[in-house]
């Protein structure tokens, strides 16, 4: 009786409190291997973010899947039984990303990926419906380059992309635009992320003598197939895609980028946008905080994806905590919920409007066209 009546006592005079358990973030970058260019950046971006989200602690528990899908599959499996997490934030890339959606669904843990392809998000099934993402589709990206190069006399483009989920993922959009926009296909090649050669593609390219050529990969590798297609002579324009939006990639591509033309989310340019674009005060916001922490020039839009897959954290979590406890079933669903009622919120790529049908959110306030000069990112107006 004597212990009953100090807890009531202590809890009248409010000296005792019944806290929420931490919010327990998983999440999964891609910081070594072929996609450590893009890995390595959404890993210090974790450094950056909050603490505490309405009053409640955050616990992030970082995983690296070595660009692996099979890594990343077992890395989901660890943080939803093991370690209990709330949400998973990941992964880098699309191979891995599609193949934690099944993880996540069946445990009904709500998943933000970092990847870009829309077959992530889309359609929005009974699996989907627990996963949103903040990269730019390859859908809207497709529409950027088919727009500029419709501006620009292209008649006829070749593509060669990675042999994967997000080289199928670009040529399947690319090529219906690029129809629609009387754009001629005159080749479609592959290539793997750890190839060292890609000639004979390139050649084969080069035989069709295209007005442009689509690369669709991401990070460093998509460097190979530009320095082989300029070794070899080409003289056409050559585009890419946002997946290379970042300062490794332009350190390994050297000279051979000049010239090159590719979407890119807003935060690339943010300097250049001009003041009544809504993105600008975030994405410099998130540059302000990256280069306080890593060094000017040292930002990269798939940091930025981290940045605004934390923002819908942020945003989301205070009425999932309304809801239920951190680390019950109440609150993951609730957090998905929340997820899916985003509405207006103002993010380092984009303003993010998600709707039931609808899990990226994004409109064309989230990609400009940028072309590189000088070994730098440009703005074209």
């Amino acid at each position: 009786m004597r212990i009953k009546s100090l807890v009531a006592a202590l809890l009248s005079t409010g000296a005792v409190s019944l806290a929420y358990a931490d919010i327990t973030v998983g999440v999964l970058v891609s910081a070594t291997g072929p996609a450590a260019s893009l890995g390595i950046p959404e890993k210090n971006t974790f450094a950056l973010m909050p603490t505490t989200i309405a009053g409640e602690k955050v616990k992030y528990i970082v995983l690296d899947d070595a660009s692996d899908t099979t890594t990343a599959v077992k890395n989901t499996r660890k943080l939803i039984t093991e370690d209990k997490v709330d949400v998973i934030i990941g992964s880098t890339i699309t191979p891995n990303s599609l193949a934690m959606v099944d993880i996540a669904a069946e445990a009904e843990t709500p998943m933000i990926s970092m990847a870009a392809s829309a077959r992530i998000v889309d359609p929005v099934d009974a699996k989907r419906r627990w996963v949103f993402k903040t990269p730019q589709n390859d859908v809207q990206m497709s529409t950027a380059i088919t727009e500029h190069m419709g501006n620009n006399n292209v008649k006829t483009v070749a593509f060669i992309g990675f042999s994967d989920a997000y080289g199928e993922g670009w040529w399947q959009e690319f090529s219906k635009i690029a129809e629609v926009r009387k754009i001629k296909m005159v080749a479609s090649e592959r290539y793997n992320r750890a190839d060292t050669s890609v000639t004979g593609q390139v050649l084969k390219i080069m035989s069709t003598n295209p007005d442009a050529v689509l690369i669709a990969g991401s990070g460093t590798p998509a460097a190979l197939p530009q320095k082989t297609l300029k070794e070899k002579g080409y003289k056409g324009k050559i585009y890419q895609t946002h997946g290379v939006a970042n300062n490794d990639f332009l350190r390994v591509c050297g000279k051979d980028c000049e010239g090159t033309f590719l979407p890119a989310g807003p935060v690339l340019v943010a300097t250049q946008l001009p003041d009544s674009n809504p993105v600008k005060k975030s994405a410099l916001d998130y540059i302000g905080k990256y280069e306080k922490a890593h060094g000017a020039g040292s930002v990269s839009t798939f940091g930025a994806h981290a940045w605004d897959a934390g923002l819908l954290l942020a945003n989301a979590a205070p009425a999932a905590l309304k809801k239920g406890k951190p680390g019950s079933k109440a609150f993951r669903t609730a957090l998905r919920d929340a997820l899916e009622q985003t509405k207006n919120l103002n993010a380092a790529h984009g303003v993010f409007n998600m709707t039931p049908s609808d899990h990226l959110g994004l409109d064309q306030r989230s990609r400009v066209m940028v072309k590189i000069e000088g070994g730098k990112w440009v703005l074209q107006k």
